[in-house]
């Protein structure tokens, strides 16, 4: 994506709706999970928390909603080992171990540096299984960031409570979009993001999300260009109980879509 296009949003007055960090404390990852730095230019560390199962199984790169940490993982890691994936958690700027101030543009810059660093650290470990991107609410538009410029990196995407509009999430936020004076067309959307896409694609929404409403993860579910999608609306689930409304069966779909479509 263009770079004015991120950089347009890191306004003040937008980045105190979009982004809530709070940081970790400095305590060493749980048994049998390991934490990663990823360097950035500028001098800032980026920390991301990875829970392993084998290294021939699906690998997902998981980019988390907004006031999470990845330590806020530590429970969920090992059910996703349950159900044969690796779970790869990553903090932005200022959130978690990571250090620096969240921006738009270095929340979708920095996605990029995440996933080299992953796919780095696999290769160098000897882990053969695909490695696929997923993004929860807020880290849709890093999850999207990545399926639109690196598809060929990936091997398909999971999206969980995303957007797909920007300018009507910040309306939604309760921002008054027309003082901002940008127009819509001069920023990013993800809906137009995952329309290049044409790999795997899972998309999950509860049905009484009063954050991001249905309506977003429906349009995502239609934008997107690939044969080999589908769309899981939990009911009686709101923005933030969504895993714990659809229990284990949260996970199994998400093991079951990632192995279907890997036998295609």
């Amino acid at each position: 994506m263009q770079d004015s296009e991120a950089a347009i949003l890191d306004r003040p007055e937008i980045l105190q709706i979009l982004f809530h960090p709070r940081k970790a404390p400095d305590t060493p990852p749980p048994a049998g999970a390991v934490d990663l730095d990823v360097a950035a230019k500028d001098g800032v560390t980026l920390g991301c928390r990875f829970y392993p199962a084998s290294g021939d199984q699906p690998h997902l790169l998981f980019f988390h909603g907004n006031g999470e940490i990845a330590a806020d993982y530590d429970p969920v890691g090992p059910v996703y080992n349950e159900h044969g994936l690796s779970l790869l958690v990553a903090d932005y700027r200022g959130y978690g171990k990571s250090t620096g101030s969240p921006t738009v543009s270095a929340m979708l810059s920095d996605a990029h540096l995440i996933l080299d660093a992953a796919a780095d650290w696999m290769k160098k470990n000897g882990r053969t299984g695909p490695l696929w991107v997923m993004g929860r609410s807020l880290g849709s538009a890093s999850a999207l960031e990545l399926a639109a410029s690196r598809p060929g990196t990936l091997a398909g995407i999971v999206i969980e409570s995303g957007f797909a509009h920007t300018m009507s999430l910040l309306q939604h936020l309760g921002m008054d979009t027309r003082s901002l004076g940008i127009e819509e067309t001069a920023i990013f959307s993800n809906a137009e993001k995952i329309a290049k896409y044409k790999g795997p694609a899972l998309i999950v929404h509860a049905r009484f999300d009063h954050i991001i409403p249905l309506s977003h993860g429906q349009d995502l579910y239609q934008k997107c260009a690939s044969d080999t999608k589908a769309l899981e609306i939990i009911e009686d689930a709101n923005h933030n109980d969504i895993m714990i409304r659809a229990g284990l069966h949260y996970f199994r779909m998400i093991s079951d879509f990632i192995r279907k479509a890997g036998n295609r």
